[in-house]
């Protein structure tokens, strides 16, 4: 399953509302996976799921990508530059384990 954790830590790129950043990613990225309500990813205010995916390392920009093993742990993790068809590996591997 691919979720979508909208941030608004890196350059303001997520201003809006959680429900207009939803519509702007369906419209302009064919977005259909499930989009979770906006959130910090680092500091002092960062959600605990993101504590724990980034232990040693933060998030840098937008679109860090995150593969977690069907045992609940950090598989594989991705940089904004990555493109999505580029996981397919650490995906099958991760299901496969």
């Amino acid at each position: 399953t691919v979720i979508g954790f909208p941030c608004n830590q890196f350059g303001n790129q997520d201003p809006g509302t959680n429900e207009e950043i939803a519509q702007f990613c369906q419209v302009n990225y064919g977005v259909t996976f499930p989009m979770m309500a906006k959130v910090d990813v680092k500091g002092d205010d960062a959600e605990p799921l993101f504590t724990w995916l980034t232990a040693g390392e933060d998030i840098q920009w937008n679109f860090t990508k995150f593969v977690i093993g069907r045992d609940g742990e950090l598989a594989e993790r991705f940089g904004t530059q990555v493109e999505p068809s580029a996981m397919s590996d650490a995906i099958e591997k991760a299901l496969s384990a």
